[in-house]
């Protein structure tokens, strides 16, 4: 009976999860070993609300869903540190878990450890930010990936600004961090949307994902280009740099600013308009899916090799 209790108390999130991904859960541990495989969740900087929500969101699911498996979750201090999230996958390596749900903070530089994690015999996939799809060929590399089509919900966001623009404004992108793809894909989807209306992108300039850098960015480019409308911030944290600046600019109400992610940081400035729109994708069910997508691998006793897709989970326009 407690068997069967534990199995129907998860994470509202992880119940969509579970028909997309598993097709059913709890997944029982693997036969070979007789214990419960160890999942590592590795994640960018948690000094990023983003990240924290996703953390809390997969040992919320551990916790019911214990006697499945057993988690490990870390992050980075900046989104910048790459070499850091390297050495986190290394040690995971050494401490021989399972499998690594790994949301890199650099779409081609963590391929290399990616490899490695693999020849140990680790199942690896992949969230939040896809590796490099050709980085992955060069090392014959298959990693699932399980996240949403950022271009699409940075679309959602750009179309909905579209609205209050005309042909000719000019606008400024806040881009995260340029060697992501996540990244890529957000400004992608800006651009898409700002084109469609005939806006004018006057800069483009990476934030790097944080308050201050996107503070600084946003500030830049209010003084370099005085007639902008908009500001699109890559991320809410970026945004939230933008806002400020806005008001150090005396232009509150003149100038637009949308994000993307849906922090709890940001809604407040939604309700009160200093943020028009951000995109809600989430972080729990990106971890959650992340995970079974690897306790399902793991089951069915799969190699890296066989793995391979695209597991795409939601992302919504949020306003006002």
């Amino acid at each position: 009976m407690n068997s069967r209790i534990r199995r129907r108390i998860v994470l509202a999130a992880s119940a969509l999860a579970t028909t997309a991904v598993t097709g059913a859960l709890p997944l029982a541990a693997r036969a070979q070993t007789g214990g419960k495989p160890k999942v590592a969740l590795v994640m960018k900087s948690l000094a990023n609300e983003f990240f924290l929500t996703m953390e809390t969101g997969a040992k919320d699911y551990q916790k019911h869903n214990a006697s499945q498996f057993d988690l490990i979750t870390n992050g980075i201090k900046n989104e910048t540190d790459t070499a850091a999230q390297i050495q986190i996958v290394e040690q995971m390596i050494v401490s021989k878990v399972d499998a690594i749900v790994l949301a890199p903070a650099d779409s081609k530089a963590l391929v290399p450890v990616v490899k490695k994690a693999v020849d140990a015999g680790i199942i690896v996939v992949n969230i939040d930010n896809k590796l490099d799809a050709d980085v992955l060929k060069s090392k014959d590399l298959n990693v699932p990936f399980v996240g949403p089509d950022n271009r699409k919900g940075a679309r959602l966001v750009g179309d909905y600004l579209a609205k209050r623009l005309k042909s000719g404004d000019q606008v400024g992108i806040v881009e995260g961090v340029s060697t992501t793809t996540n990244a890529q894909q957000r400004t992608a989807g800006f651009k898409d949307a700002m084109q469609a209306v005939g806006a004018k992108i006057v800069s483009t300039q990476s934030g790097e994902w944080e308050i201050d850098k996107g503070n600084a960015v946003a500030s830049a480019m209010l003084n370099e280009y005085p007639d902008l409308k908009a500001l699109l911030c890559g991320n809410d944290n970026m945004a939230i740099g933008a806002v400020s600046a806005v008001r150090a600019a005396g232009k509150q109400g003149k100038v637009y600013v949308v994000g993307y992610d849906n922090i709890d940081a940001i809604k407040p400035m939604l309700k009160d308009g200093r943020v028009l729109a951000t995109a809600d994708q989430f972080a729990a069910k990106q971890a959650v899916f992340g995970i079974d997508t690897a306790l399902k691998a793991l089951k069915e006793h799969k190699k890296q090799s066989e793995l391979s897709g695209i597991v795409e989970t939601p992302v919504v326009l949020v306003t006002k």
